[in-house]
């Protein structure tokens, strides 16, 4: 039996085992434009906040070169990035447990909305989600805040269903208690504890099966 009826899943660090591939274009995006790299070892720097966040907050630019330097992203992720993900051990199972006990799956990731749904498609999940929700490459739709709310418009949500944000950083629970859903934080991702805890987190899940567990 389900414990909701809806269910938004973050993409990077909660579905997707995905940081080498981000990593590796943000690389190659500052290379391009002739910029220096910042320490990229702490994956919960740049892994869920926004890419022109990331851009400008950890790499020093600019808001027009943080701007070009995500188009320039865009087209590195979608050659070299994309083939760099894949699924966390487990969690297409809890995928396809909540889709058979009738609740309603949208990914709700800050990713671009294209990218997240050849990223899905990639990892055999597809199936899986009635939507695949992310930002728009112009910055005009890329914090939770914003995108959970637009998820629950493409489900068609009445209001007065049960819904869960399901993330591993801070953004993810920040962004469920601005639009008062519910928050599971998953530990095995790249966001931190802490971090989740700050932002008003509760409820976590050390892996993909305590996160089934949690849900059905």
């Amino acid at each position: 039996m389900s414990k909701y009826d809806i269910a938004l899943f973050d993409l990077d660090g909660t579905i997707s085992a995905s940081a080498e591939g981000i990593k590796y274009c943000l690389m190659k995006t500052l290379d391009k434009m002739g910029k220096p790299h910042p320490d990229l070892s702490d994956y919960s720097k740049y892994i869920g906040p926004p890419l022109l966040f990331t851009f400008q907050k950890l790499c020093g630019l600019n808001p027009d070169e943080a701007q070009k330097a995500v188009e320039i992203y865009v087209k590195l992720y979608d050659v070299d990035g994309l083939r760099q993900n894949k699924l966390f051990d487990g969690i297409k199972e809890v995928l396809c447990a909540c889709k058979e006990n009738g609740i309603k799956l949208a990914v709700c990731s800050s990713k671009h909305e294209a990218i997240a749904t050849e990223v899905v498609k990639m990892l055999g999940v597809y199936e899986c989600f009635d939507k695949v929700c992310g930002s728009t490459i112009d910055g005009s739709r890329k914090e939770k805040e914003d995108l959970i709310p637009y998820a629950l418009g493409c489900l068609k949500a009445k209001g007065d269903e049960k819904v869960v944000m399901i993330g591993d950083t801070k953004f993810d629970a920040k962004g469920a208690v601005h639009c008062k859903v519910d928050f599971i934080g998953v530990t095995y991702g790249y966001g931190k504890l802490t971090d989740m805890i700050d932002a008003g987190g509760k409820v976590f899940a050390d892996t993909p099966q305590n996160l089934h567990n949690l849900l059905i």
